[in-house]
């Protein structure tokens, strides 16, 4: 085992993905190098995610995993951050014996530290305090720095919604926005090391800047489409009641931008989406769903969806399923609803039972993806322009890249594509991707 090893795992959002990414960084900076198996680890850290009880369970599930080699190697220190440590903090410590090591949500630039005090004196700690405004505009994550062909890009974090069934404003804070220059001169960056796409990144990113009096965030999407050597750009995630016109309009007016967008719902009832605390009704939803495909009628829109909110009735539960019949989404992230302790909606009494939550979720999920189905397979015989990002996954001498619609496209060409834009017809549609043959490239 290597005195300077560590393993880590990250669940949860794209958040979570930069934060990690950041951790590497971090430890290497103080002679640590990842590695891809726990038991060759010196260091073993958990990057969480609390937004769902499921979540919440596989975290824990995986931290009790590694209480053998902890018990082989008491030398070796266990740590927990993400959404979980930030909401549990000391009580981690007490329930889980065996765990050396609790950093929140504001602390990840303190690891560093926090390891090396760990490893000096073998004293347990907990750092899960927020920080305060300027602290946290002079800490937002740079991106540079790795090989990679598409990246993420922060923009923003925290959320000031407090949707009732929502713990990110607990445990990421409220928002806050990163200046426009830094975001803009990073991308530049990447764009230098090669970086074709971006995807901007925050908890609420069509509310960026509106605290800072910071242009808005149709306008930074402006600037970036005007940086040279980036091809692409995406974003995530998007809060309907904050869709302005002008954000609307970008997908009709801006050539990088994907012709995809994730816009959550939550469901299709307008009783429930009160209880929400959403902030639109579900006539407002549609009309901003029929104004994205006036300027862009090719755009395909994902949604996340949540089943059984406490007094879902059948009735709410059949306008959710109308909604997707009347949307047809590309994909959703479905779930079935899970009480998060100190929310709103956790004090909301709840008698529906198991059993019709799950027979409703099942039934969602079949229409959907008869719906997915459709709209993937009319895409056999089209020829979509894919950003090829390297090897496949499948093998066989295979390539791999997305569609605008962020879609998975696997195809056979030769290695030096990745990072280049292509022409692939596509021939054959799966679940959870497309196959096509390679036609001309640029």
């Amino acid at each position: 085992m290597n005195n300077k090893a560590f393993y880590l795992e990250t669940f949860g959002c794209q958040m979570n993905v930069v934060d990690s990414e950041r951790i590497v960084e971090l430890l290497g900076g103080i002679g640590y190098r990842q590695v891809d198996e726990p038991d060759q680890a010196s260091l073993i850290l958990l990057n969480t995610c609390a937004v769902r009880d499921k979540a919440v369970r596989k975290a824990y599930g995986h931290l009790g995993r590694f209480k053998p080699l902890k018990e082989r190697n008491p030398q070796m220190i266990l740590g927990m951050g993400g959404c979980i440590a930030q909401q549990e903090g000391k009580q981690l410590l007490k329930e889980f014996p065996y765990l050396d090591l609790v950093f929140g949500t504001h602390n990840v630039h303190r690891l560093p530290e926090l390891v090396q005090q760990v490893a000096d004196t073998r004293v347990r700690c907990e750092e899960t305090e927020f920080l305060d405004r300027e602290t946290r505009l002079q800490l937002f994550p740079s991106r540079t720095g790795k090989e990679a062909f598409t990246r993420f890009v922060t923009v923003m974090q925290g959320c000031d919604n407090f949707c009732s069934y929502c713990v990110v404003p607990y445990v990421r804070g409220r928002e806050i926005s990163r200046p426009s220059g830094e975001i803009l001169d990073e991308i530049r960056e990447l764009a230098e090391q090669g970086v074709r796409e971006v995807t901007l990144i925050g908890q609420n990113v069509n509310s960026y800047g509106t605290k800072e009096k910071e242009i808005s965030f149709s306008a930074l999407l402006e600037q970036v489409n005007a940086i040279v050597g980036i091809d692409r750009i995406r974003f995530t995630t998007s809060h309907p009641k904050d869709l302005s016109d002008e954000l609307i309009g970008c997908f009709g007016r801006l050539d990088k931008l994907c012709k995809h967008l994730h816009l959550p719902v939550q469901c299709g009832s307008d009783e429930l989406l009160k209880a929400m605390n959403r902030g639109y009704t579900r006539e407002r939803y549609l009309n901003i769903v029929a104004r994205l495909r006036q300027v862009c009628p090719d755009i395909r829109l994902s949604s996340d969806i949540i089943v059984g909110f406490p007094g879902e009735t059948e009735d709410n539960f059949a306008a959710t399923m109308s909604l997707l019949e009347q949307v047809r989404y590309a994909e959703i992230y479905s779930f079935i609803y899970s009480p998060r302790s100190g929310t709103a909606a956790a004090d909301i009494k709840d008698d529906t039972p198991a059993k019709v939550k799950q027979e409703r979720f099942e039934r969602m999920l079949t229409l959907q993806q008869e719906i997915s189905r459709q709209i993937w397979e009319a895409d056999v015989g089209t020829v979509q322009e894919v950003l090829v990002e390297g090897e496949s996954k499948m093998g066989e001498g295979q390539l791999f890249g997305r569609s605008t619609w962020n879609r998975i496209v696997n195809f056979s060409g030769p290695a030096e594509l990745a990072g280049r834009l292509v022409s692939v017809r596509i021939s054959k549609s799966f679940r959870n991707s497309l196959l096509g043959e390679l036609l001309e490239y640029c």
